[in-house]
């Protein structure tokens, strides 16, 4: 009578029948054990051996074995799970893998763009479109470790490159030319630059078995805003199946056995606070449970599955817990859209073909906003406004010349049909003071009854909600639809407030944050929006409407803060100007100025659009040095108008 063991690998061998022989790879070994145990006999042996590809020699071995019986049945199994442990693996953990892949898939195949409440719901194939990522070379990867995070930890190798180039997104992990490949790559991009779309493109693409299917049998994405919100200790296993549609100990058994052929992908560190000094007790098994910060601190160090393979994003790469991170690594930076990936966008954007020929035209011959367009936020708002403004675009594409009047734009265009009981003047408020809240505790999430104490939260434009039914937490959460959003409600919290009230605000705010941090921390883009919003001609659309107008207080305020900003902040400084968009007061701030030095500063082609307006206000500033920017032959033809002007130019 065949035995309960005999059967499930008879039932094994039949169901992954096809799989087995299109995939092992290791037939020989296996049917020399085979043959060493007396289970096959030496004319079988031979016929197997002669077949000249392992295909072949897997289908006449699957002949031996269907005429040798259980006893033969069991030998192969324990062979196969020996020599092809990985395939092994994944077929015995095919089912539970192949119902992962089918949530992942249900839940990446549509999107919501950036959260916008909206029941028009698109499928991310035919929205997304692929930014342009860079791999810094070795020598600029440790520059930026020595200037940004002040120590390199000698074990964390950086991969040779011999010089920038672009990556695609299935090359992340591809051997560099030395022939070694990464076990961690670092993906930096400023807000807005399409991190997070990117990963959850990664993994419908994995589970859709387009991408990284040969290399990695389970993929997993960790985000580090929601995590935040645990506050009880938990494994591993269980943080993932937190995550995600399988059991804590389903993922046991698939990590503990195959390692080596999983990818996490971890999106928002920057939502923990790491300090690299404190050496806390940390989990060495996934097993272990602690808070997530450690047990995504042990993953993220290798002090936890060393072997797995990790893709880590941050809104700066200037954090200390870059400096952790198990290596060997790859650096890498999202720079958004090419000229020809703004053209995919609007393609795929825009459904009318006479409404794209207009509206795409019309932004490709403004370079500025062209240039704008290329972070992938920014174009999705544009496209936004043109298409709600499709039989006045010309007006609405004279108002869009800076980020903020962006902003501005999309928030008016959204308050049209505004439909609450509460007035727009405090439901702007409300929002404004919950971002500020939450810029100050450093949250993108809030509770609902936070929420709703002062804000009717579920009619508002400008909050997204989520669901979560998940272990021990069953709780609805709201985050603004970005958090730049976020952050321009602060801005305009300070505007809507009295002035004596507003201007201790903004002092406060800035008063509390380091300068050196300043340029990459949420602060800086409250000062950018304020900038911006003091500019009548920006905050029109928004302002002029509804008879509000921008306390002169507010914009004496922020003429001040631009006036104080130190050497260091030189570019946040110009940043300033071009949102506040004055000629005459851009002459009068930078009067003193006879040279600018931007070396060693990387400038993204929006920048070269505030310094080309910046020189061409200030026609007296002779002196450039743009020495080590890396600037392109496109940002340099941005720049040459204002090159021309300039007497002495350093740049290389």
């Amino acid at each position: 009578m065949t035995s309960f063991l005999e059967r499930k690998y008879n039932r094994f061998l039949a169901n992954h029948r096809s799989e087995l022989i299109r995939r092992a790879a290791i037939v020989m070994p296996i049917v020399d054990e085979l043959s060493a145990q007396h289970k096959l006999n030496d004319q079988t042996y031979a016929w197997i051996r002669r077949a000249p590809t392992n295909q072949e020699q897997m289908t006449e071995l699957y002949k031996a074995l269907d005429e040798g019986g259980d006893d033969v049945k069991s030998a192969f199994y324990f062979a196969l799970r020996k020599y092809e442990p990985h395939l092994f693996c994944y077929l015995e953990h095919n089912p539970e893998i192949l119902q992962y892949k089918s949530s992942v898939i249900e839940k990446y195949k549509f999107v919501t763009e950036y959260n916008l409440p909206s029941d028009e719901r698109v499928e991310m194939a035919a929205r997304y479109t692929e930014p342009v990522i860079i791999q810094k070379s070795k020598e600029q990867a440790e520059k930026y470790y020595r200037e940004h995070v002040k120590s390199v930890d000698a074990s964390s190798q950086l991969l040779s490159n011999d010089k920038n180039h672009s990556i695609r997104i299935d090359q992340l992990f591809s051997p560099d030319s030395d022939g070694n490949a990464p076990k961690t790559v670092i993906l930096s991009g400023d807000s807005g630059r399409g991190k997070s779309f990117m990963l959850q493109k990664i993994m419908l693409d994995w589970a859709s078995g387009e991408l990284y299917s040969e290399m990695f049998e389970v993929v997993f994405l960790l985000n580090c805003e929601e995590l935040k919100f645990i506050s009880y200790e938990m494994s591993l296993f269980k943080l993932l199946s937190w995550s995600c549609s399988l059991t804590s100990d389903q993922i046991s058994g698939i990590l503990e056995l195959t390692p080596e052929k999983v990818l996490f992908l971890i999106d928002g560190i920057n939502d923990f606070s790491f300090d690299p000094h404190i050496h806390t007790s940390r989990p060495t098994i996934a097993s272990h449970e602690a808070l997530p910060m450690d047990t995504l601190m042990s993953l993220l160090n290798g002090q936890i599955l060393s072997e797995s393979f990790l893709l880590v994003t941050f809104r700066t790469a200037a954090d200390p817990v870059m400096n952790l991170l198990k290596g060997p690594q790859r650096f890498t930076e999202i720079m958004g859209f090419s000229e020809r990936g703004v053209q995919e966008y609007f393609h795929k954007f825009f459904q009318d073909e006479l409404l794209l020929r207009k509206t795409y035209e019309s932004v490709k011959i403004n370079e500025s906003l062209m240039t704008i367009c290329s972070v992938p936020l920014l174009c999705w708002m544009v496209c936004f406004c043109l298409k709600k403004h499709f039989t006045d675009d010309d007006h609405v594409m004279a108002e869009l010349k800076t980020t903020t009047s962006i902003y501005v734009n999309i928030v008016s265009t959204l308050l049209e049909h505004h439909g609450q009981s509460q007035s727009v003047l405090t439901m702007l408020r409300s929002l404004g003071q919950l971002a500020e809240e939450g810029m100050l505790d450093e949250e993108v999430l809030f509770e609902e009854k936070t929420v709703f104490e002062t804000l009717e939260a579920y009619s508002s434009q400008f909050l997204h909600k989520e669901l979560w039914n998940r272990d021990y937490i069953r709780k609805t959460v709201l985050k603004f639809m970005h958090l730049s959003f976020q952050e321009f409600f602060v801005a305009l919290y300070y505007v809507f407030l009295n002035e004596e009230e507003s201007q201790r605000n903004i002092r406060d705010t800035l008063a509390a944050e380091s300068v050196k941090d300043r340029i990459s921390n949420p602060i800086s883009s409250v000062l950018l929006f304020l900038c911006g919003l003091s500019n009548e001609d920006a905050n029109s659309s928004l302002f002029k409407m509804r008879n509000w107008t921008v306390p002169y207080i507010i914009r004496k305020e922020m003429e001040s803060t631009i006036l104080t900003l130190q050497d260091d902040e030189k570019l946040l400084a110009l940043r300033c100007l071009y949102e506040l968009h004055d000629e005459v007061f851009v002459r009068r701030a930078l009067a003193d100025w006879v040279s600018m030095d931007l070396s060693n500063i990387s400038l993204r082609s929006t920048d070269c659009w505030v310094l080309l307006y910046c020189l061409q206000c200030c026609p007296h500033i002779r002196e450039l040095n743009l020495m080590y920017c890396d600037l392109t032959a496109d940002q340099l033809k941005i720049l040459q108008p204002a090159l021309c002007m300039c007497e002495t130019l350093r740049s290389v």
